[in-house]
């Protein structure tokens, strides 16, 4: 009796598949900063308000949230190769034509396409790295992927610093743009697909029996619940951590530097903390990652020389980042081969409705006469809910493979 899915086909060069998806990431993560990045230069060209600017930056993280769900149902039903191919093409393609925009309508579009490619591209990446590695190393898998994004959200960010100070925005987008479309080939030759295509007559399962059907209600409930607020403090962080360092009284000249330590302790992190749960499992390495962040947040928050600050920004992006991509690595494990990009999709889109409400949250809060401190111990209670919801996950069935 033939199943709705089968395993591999073929056994994947898992190698090959790992650094397609990690180079996939690094030019998602620089795609996504170069906006920010080149928002100085380009709000005052075209005479964008904060207003208009703050709907650019926004549209991008909706279009992902859409592009998340829908993604990893198209995967579970057509297979990951061509969804995640055509995803990197969009993203690429998009961001090229991000470049050659003029008019806010023109911007919001291009970028909302984008944010619609970054999204379908990531619960595939969830599902594969869950697919080509052992079991034992399905976390760490997932972290090697995904440590390019704060590498790639670097480079762009260092990017600038090797260019002239008078370069043009454009370049961002132009290097951004062509990237993907050099890796979709390779992407197509050399990746092997990790599902076969259904079985004629097969019962196709719908998206409520995917995430909630034999037993899976709690470990849905609880991945969205970890997946939001880490996102939320995530964005919040991104978004936000240079204005809360000068609101601290640093200089603005070294406010970046806060960011680039953050990002680039995130990606020891990532795999630190991946390897741990491969050896431990969740419980207690997740749970000592949320502990630190929030330790890491206490003391961000109190804290107002260079060094020290930079020092504990570093520290929150070890932790937030580590327990982030762990959490990667393990969420499509909770669902059956048939639905893991549905759930993967989900447990992402669900995420990055925080990262949506994280930003707005630092700006209504800072609008309301709270201090950037304040903004930072906010954010503890958050992070206390995310290390709950992923104690009470490692309690959860997984489905045999």
């Amino acid at each position: 009796m033939l199943q709705e899915r089968t395993a591999l086909v073929q056994t994947p060069n898992v190698a090959i598949t790992v650094a397609l998806c990690f180079l996939v990431a690094v030019v998602e993560g620089f795609d996504i900063q170069a906006m920010g990045v080149a928002a100085p230069k380009l709000a005052p060209q075209f005479g964008f308000d904060p207003r208009q600017m703050g709907w650019i930056f926004s549209i991008s993280n909706i279009g992902l949230v859409i592009g998340a769900s829908f993604g990893g149902w198209l995967a579970d039903r057509v297979g990951r190769k061509p969804v995640f191919i055509g995803a990197v093409l969009a993203f690429g393609i998009f961001t090229l034509l991000t470049s050659l925009v003029g008019t806010f309508e023109a911007l919001f579009v291009v970028r909302l396409c984008a944010g619609l490619g970054f999204g379908a591209a990531l619960p595939n990446m969830m599902a594969l790295a869950a697919e080509v590695s052992a079991p034992e190393k399905r976390a760490s898998t997932a972290a090697v992927m995904f440590c390019g994004m704060p590498l790639g959200g670097g480079s762009s960010a260092l990017l600038t610093q090797l260019l002239p100070p008078d370069f043009d925005w454009r370049i961002l987008f132009e290097v951004g743009g062509v990237l993907p479309l050099l890796l979709a080939p390779m992407i197509y030759f050399l990746m092997p697909e990790t599902l076969t295509k259904r079985a004629p007559g097969a019962r196709r399962t719908n998206v409520s029996a995917a995430l909630f059907a034999d037993g899976r209600t709690p470990a849905t409930l609880l991945l969205w619940l970890a997946f939001l607020p880490t996102l939320l403090i995530l964005y919040l962080i991104l978004n936000w951590l240079p204005t809360l360092v000068v609101a601290n009284g640093l200089d603005r000249a070294v406010a970046p530097q806060a960011s680039l330590a953050f990002n680039f302790a995130s990606v020891v992190g990532a795999l630190c903390f991946g390897s741990l749960v491969d050896r431990m499992d969740t419980r207690w390495p997740m749970t000592f990652a949320y502990v630190g962040l929030i330790i890491s947040l206490v003391a961000l928050s109190a804290s107002s020389g260079l060094a020290m600050t930079l020092v504990l920004s570093g520290a929150a992006g070890f932790f937030l980042l580590g327990a982030n991509y762990a959490l990667y690595g393990v969420a499509a494990t909770y669902y059956p081969l048939a639905v893991r990009g549905t759930g993967s999709g989900a447990s992402v889109a669900v995420g990055r409705v925080g990262s949506i409400i994280g930003p707005l949250l630092a700006g209504v809060l800072l609008g309301g006469g709270t201090s950037a401190s304040g903004v930072v111990q906010y954010m503890v209670p958050v992070a206390a809910i995310a290390g709950a919801a992923v104690f009470g996950l490692s309690f959860c069935r997984r489905p045999r493979e």
